[in-house]
C-alpha cells in the first residue's frame, strides 16, 4: 500500500512538473504588425511556420476557392526561385514543407534542422511575398485541384460536414467550402489569385511561429531581415467587412440508396474560440466519447453511448465535435450507420445530449477531465504540433494560453457546470442536420427537433 501511494504521488508530481516546466512562449511584434512567437527547447530540429488570418470565410461566391488555389500555387515557385527551384531548395536542406487552408486560417510551415532556421525564415518570406503565379503553373494546378475535388466527393464524411456548414450558415461566407466549387476553380484567373494575396497576406494578419532548438532573438532578427517588406493595412481595414455568420436550424438531405452506409451529422450553434464555455463543452464531448467497431472494450466502455452502440449494433462509428470560429461554432456529433439503424442511433445520441443537460454525474466529469488532460499533454509531442499550437493560439486568442492555465480551467469544471452549459447550447434548440446516403429511416426534421427537450414533471 505504501509503495502504491508513493507511485501515485510521484505520477501526480510528474504531471504538475510537466505543466510548470514548459518553456515560456516569447512574442515580439515588429513595426509592420507581424507577430513573431517561439518556444525554445533543446531539440536538434525546429518547425517554423506562418499562420495567416485568411481562408474561405473571407471569400465571396465568385472567388470561393481562391485561398485553396493559392495554397497549391505557393509551392510551385516564386519570383526568386522559379518553377521547382523552391521545392528543390527545401529538399536540399532535408526539410519537410507543408501547408493547409481552412475556413478562417491558412498555414505554411517547414520542419528542418535547428541550424537552418534563418534559411527557413527566408524561404517562408519568399513564399508569401513573391509567389510567381505563373500562367502555365496555374493551368497545370487547376487540373490537379479539379481531380482533388472529385476525390473529395468520395469522402462522405467530408461531404456531410460541408453540407452541415451549408445549411447551418446558409447565405453567409461560412457556408462555403474551403476548396471552392468546380465552376470557380475552372474560372479563377491569375488576377483573382493575385488579388487574394494582395488583400489578405498582410503583416498584422500573420504570425511567424517557431518551436524547437532555436533562439527567439535570432528568429526575430531573421524576421526583421526578411519580413519588413510585407505590406501593412489599418487594423480596421484589413478584413473585408462581413456580417456575423448567423446559425440557422435547418437540414440538408442527400438521399442515395445505392450507398451502403448513411452519414448523419447534427449540430447546434456553439461558442466562438475565446468563449470560456468551450472548455465545458469539450468536457461534455469527452463524456459522450467516441466509438468505432474496430475499438476494443465492448459493452464495458466508459462511454454510455459507445456501450449502447456496441451492444445493439447501432452504428459503425460515431464522434462528437466542437468546431469553433471567431464568433460562432458548431457543437454536435457525426455517425455512420446501416440504413435500418439510423433512427435508433439518432434516438440514443439525442438522448445522451438530454442526459448531459439534466443528469450528468461527477464521476463522468472526472473521467472526462482526465481524458482532456491526456489530450492536452499530447500537444507537447513534436515541434510541429507545438508550432501549430503557437500560431493558432495567437490568431484565435491574441496570445498563447499556457497548458497550466488550460489545466486550471479543466479542473474548475464540475457536473453542475456541464449541465448548465449544455442546457444553454443544446436544450430546446433548433439543430442543423446534414444526411448523406440511404437515409430513408431518418425521421422528419420536426421529430428530430422534438427530441431536443424532455417533458419533465
Amino acid at each position: 500500500a505504501a509503495l502504491l501511494t508513493l507511485t501515485r504521488k510521484r505520477g501526480a508530481a510528474t504531471y504538475a512538473q510537466t505543466l510548470q516546466n514548459i518553456p515560456e512562449t516569447q512574442v515580439t511584434t515588429l513595426e509592420n504588425g507581424l507577430r513573431v512567437a517561439s518556444e525554445e527547447s533543446n531539440q536538434p530540429t525546429c518547425t517554423v511556420g506562418l499562420w495567416i488570418q485568411a481562408g474561405s470565410r473571407y471569400e465571396d461566391a465568385k472567388t470561393n476557392g481562391a485561398g485553396f488555389f493559392v495554397e497549391h500555387m505557393a509551392f510551385k515557385g516564386t519570383k526568386k526561385r522559379p518553377g521547382s527551384a523552391f521545392e528543390k531548395e527545401v529538399e536540399s536542406l532535408g526539410a519537410h514543407l507543408n501547408g493547409y487552408t481552412s475556413r478562417e486560417q491558412t498555414a505554411f510551415y517547414i520542419k528542418a534542422l535547428s541550424k537552418d532556421m534563418p534559411k527557413v525564415v527566408e524561404l517562408l518570406s519568399d513564399l508569401v511575398q513573391n509567389c510567381a503565379l505563373e500562367d502555365s503553373q496555374i493551368e497545370k494546378e487547376r487540373g490537379v485541384i479539379l481531380q482533388e475535388l472529385k476525390e473529395m466527393d468520395s469522402s462522405l464524411a467530408d461531404v456531410t460536414f460541408d453540407y452541415l456548414h451549408a445549411t447551418a450558415y446558409q447565405g453567409t461566407a461560412l457556408a462555403q467550402t474551403v476548396e471552392g466549387t468546380t465552376e470557380n476553380i475552372k474560372r479563377l484567373t491569375r488576377a483573382d489569385l493575385a488579388s487574394y494575396v494582395d488583400t489578405h497576406f498582410k503583416a498584422p494578419r500573420m504570425v511567424l511561429a517557431a518551436a524547437g532548438g532555436i533562439s527567439h532573438k535570432e528568429l526575430v532578427d531573421a524576421a526583421k531581415q526578411h519580413f519588413t517588406g510585407v505590406p501593412v493595412t489599418s487594423k480596421e481595414g484589413f478584413v473585408p467587412a462581413h456580417v456575423r455568420c448567423r446559425f440557422t436550424g435547418s437540414e440538408i438531405r442527400a438521399r442515395d440508396d445505392d450507398l451502403p452506409l448513411a452519414h448523419i451529422a447534427l449540430a447546434v450553434e456553439g461558442p466562438g474560440w475565446a468563449d470560456p464555455d468551450n472548455v465545458v463543452l469539450n468536457v461534455a464531448n469527452a463524456i459522450i466519447g467516441r466509438y468505432d467497431r474496430t475499438f476494443g472494450g465492448g459493452k464495458n466502455q466508459s462511454s454510455r453511448l459507445a456501450a449502447l452502440a456496441m451492444e445493439h449494433n447501432l452504428c459503425h462509428s460515431f464522434e462528437p465535435f466542437n468546431t469553433s470560429y471567431s464568433d460562432t461554432g458548431l457543437f454536435g456529433f457525426h455517425f455512420v450507420s446501416d440504413p435500418l439503424s439510423v433512427d435508433d442511433m439518432m434516438f440514443c445520441a439525442q438522448g445522451e445530449w438530454m442526459r448531459l443537460c439534466t443528469s450528468t454525474t461527477e464521476s463522468e466529469v472526472t473521467r472526462a477531465k482526465n481524458y482532456l488532460r491526456n489530450a492536452m499533454v499530447a500537444q507537447l509531442d513534436g515541434t510541429t504540433r507545438v508550432c501549430e499550437n503557437i500560431g493558432s493560439h495567437l490568431l484565435h486568442y491574441g496570445r498563447r494560453i499556457p497548458l497550466e492555465e488550460w489545466d486550471a480551467r479543466i479542473s474548475a469544471v464540475d457536473a453542475r457546470m456541464v449541465r448548465d452549459v449544455c442546457s444553454k447550447y443544446i436544450y430546446d434548440k433548433c439543430p442543423a442536420v446534414a444526411a448523406v446516403g440511404p437515409i430513408e429511416q431518418l425521421l422528419d426534421y420536426n421529430r428530430i427537433r422534438s427530441a431536443m427537450y424532455w417533458v419533465r414533471l
